[in-house]
C-alpha cells in the first residue's frame, strides 16, 4: 500500500507517493496532457527541491498519470501572456531572469542528491525532453512513446535544458542535430540509438513505471553517502576535466571514507549478511547572529 508524504499536499499538479520504503513515486498530474504553465512549472521546482531535504527518500521515480502523455510541453497558450515593459532593454532583462528561473525550476531533478529514474511513455514533446534530460536514468516504453525536439516548429530558441544537456550526454551527436533541426517525431527505439533513453521497456504506460519502481526499490537499498556522491561524481565528471574530477572526489572521499556505511559494507561481504543503511538524517541548522 502506498504512502502518502506529509508534504504532498502542498502540491496541485504532481501526486507524491511512497510506494516502496525509500523510494518516492513523482507523477505529473496536469490534465489532460501535463501542459506546463508558470504555476506548474514552479510547483515541480519546488517539488523536487523540498524532496532534497527528505532524508527518507533514496530514489526518485518520475512518470506520468495521464494515460497518453507524459507531457505535450509548454502550454502555449499561456506562452505570449506575460506582460513586461514596453523598454526593450527592461523587457529583454526581465524576460531573461524568467527564462533563468524557468531553467532552474526544470533542473531541479539535477540538483536533488538522490538518483532520479525517469519513466516515459506516450508523447513527450518540447519542455518534456528539458525535463527528461535533467533526470539521471532515462527509460521509455515500447509502446506509443513519441519525441519531438520542438524549438524550430514554435519558432523558439529559448532552451530549457534540451540542448544545454544532450549534447553532453547522448552517443550520436549527428542523430541529434538531425532530431532537433527537423522537430520531427521519433519513436522510443531512435531515443534509444542516439542516446536519449538507455533502455525501452516492452509494453506501454503501466509497464515502464512498474519496471522502473521495481530497478529503484534495489537502489534504495543501497548507501544514501555512495548514492550521493556517485551522482555528484558524474555530474561534477561531464562538465569538468579528469584532474579536476580526481581533486573533487578525493574531497568529497576526505569525509565519506570516515562513515560508517563503508565500515559496515565491509563486514556485511566478510559475513555474508545483508546490510540496511541508515538513512543521512536531517541537518540541525542553528542561527548564528554576527556583527557585521
Amino acid at each position: 500500500m502506498s504512502q502518502i508524504p506529509s508534504y504532498a499536499s502542498q502540491f496541485k499538479f504532481l501526486v507524491l507517493t511512497f510506494p516502496f520504503p525509500k523510494v518516492l513515486h513523482v507523477e505529473l498530474a496536469r490534465p489532460k496532457v501535463n501542459a506546463f504553465h508558470e504555476e506548474f512549472w514552479r510547483e515541480y521546482g519546488a517539488a523536487f527541491d523540498r524532496i532534497a531535504q527528505d532524508s527518507s527518500v533514496r530514489v526518485i521515480v518520475l512518470s506520468s498519470r495521464m494515460q497518453k502523455a507524459f507531457s505535450a510541453g509548454v502550454d502555449l497558450a499561456q506562452l505570449g501572456s506575460k506582460q513586461v515593459s514596453p523598454d526593450t532593454a527592461r523587457s529583454g532583462l526581465l524576460l531573461r531572469t524568467l527564462v533563468q528561473e524557468f531553467q532552474h525550476a526544470i533542473s531541479a531533478p539535477s540538483r536533488a542528491p538522490q538518483p532520479v529514474i525517469v519513466a516515459i511513455h506516450g508523447i513527450a514533446f518540447g519542455l518534456a525532453l528539458d525535463a527528461i534530460a535533467a533526470c539521471d536514468i532515462r527509460w521509455a516504453a515500447e509502446d506509443g512513446t513519441s519525441f519531438s525536439i520542438r524549438e524550430t516548429d514554435v519558432g523558439l530558441a529559448a532552451d530549457i535544458g534540451t540542448l544545454a544537456r544532450f549534447p553532453k550526454l547522448v552517443g550520436n551527436l549527428s542523430l541529434f542535430q538531425e532530431l532537433a533541426l527537423s522537430a520531427r517525431l521519433f519513436g522510443a527505439d531512435e531515443a534509444l540509438k542516439v542516446g536519449i533513453v538507455s533502455k525501452v521497456v516492452p509494453g506501454s504506460r503501466e509497464e515502464v513505471i512498474q519496471a522502473a519502481l521495481d530497478f529503484a526499490r534495489i537502489i534504495a537499498e543501497k548507501s544514501p553517502v555512495a548514492l550521493t556522491g556517485v551522482k555528484r561524481f558524474i555530474a561534477h565528471a561531464i562538465d569538468n576535466p579528469v584532474d579536476d574530477a580526481l581533486q573533487y572526489q578525493a574531497t568529497w572521499a576526505a569525509a565519506a571514507v570516515q562513515g560508517t556505511d563503508l565500515v559496515n559494507s565491509a563486514q556485511a561481504v566478510i559475513k555474508k549478511q545483508k546490510i540496511t543503511y541508515e538513512n543521512l538524517g536531517e541537518l540541525n541548522r542553528v542561527k548564528i547572529n554576527a556583527k557585521l
